[in-house]
């Protein structure tokens, strides 16, 4: 396998920190972007607040010039839980800029050099919670619509040699997660109810599977949602 150039964003923690660190384990060249700092990131780390539009396009301006990009994770996520009557129009833009606005942008970025080589690797991080969770109207819509931009775009893109899946964690112990749902917290104790194996996922075991769609071998793979959620998407486990 030959080595490639990937940009994640929201890599500083979770999900887009385990992923970065895979790829660079394996000797890739990896771009992270995300608004926190981080002194250790495996890679070359760009802080820019992904909701800032301009901001965001100023970044990708320069990566674009410095790194021909074959490989893109758009990862960055926002939540804002809130039952029906209580979402705010505002916090519902809001999601939806941070989770499909960013992930148009960033690929409309890196698509020039990836159709120029003729090879490219797109993943989106959707969510189990776009199959229906109480109070999270706003991401799962978010969700819905980035697994409906990963189909589209791999129709759009499977001649220009460029693949786009999704993948779709369930619980996860992100700190985003962890910060909504903490251990020992209804929430907690819902969402594992909800997996059959009855735990929450590490971020690497989501990483493992952002790795296989970025893999020259994952070539003929296009179009598809990966469930990673110990079970959750198939059905409630048996009773003991």
């Amino acid at each position: 396998m030959g080595k490639h150039t990937f940009l994640i964003t929201g890599a500083s923690v979770g999900i887009g920190r385990a992923t970065a660190e895979q790829l660079a384990a394996d000797g890739h060249t990896v771009i992270g972007m995300a608004r926190r700092a981080v002194a250790d990131f495996p890679g070359d780390y760009r802080q820019v607040d992904l909701a800032d539009r301009a901001a965001t396009g100023a970044a990708l301006l320069e990566l674009t010039a410095e790194y021909q990009i074959d490989g893109l994770v758009n990862n960055v996520g926002l939540v804002r839980p809130a039952p029906l009557e209580d979402i705010t129009l505002e916090d519902l833009n809001d999601v939806y800029s941070v989770n499909v606005a960013c992930a148009v942008q960033c690929t409309q970025a890196v698509l020039p050099a990836m159709k120029a080589k003729g090879y490219g690797r797109v993943v989106n991080i959707a969510s189990l919670v776009t199959s229906g969770v109480p109070h999270r109207t706003s991401y799962a819509a978010a969700k819905c619509a980035l697994v409906s931009c990963t189909t589209s775009w791999a129709l759009e893109l499977a001649a220009d040699g460029i693949t786009v899946n999704a993948v779709s964690p369930g619980p996860t112990s992100t700190e985003l997660f962890n910060r909504n749902n903490p251990p020992g917290s209804a929430g907690y104790a819902r969402y594992t109810g909800m997996v059959p194996m009855g735990r929450v996922a590490p971020p690497e075991e989501i990483a493992c599977a952002v790795c296989f769609f970025l893999a020259e071998e994952a070539s003929f793979v296009t179009g598809q949602n990966l469930y990673v959620d110990g079970g959750a998407s198939v059905g409630p486990a048996p009773a003991k």
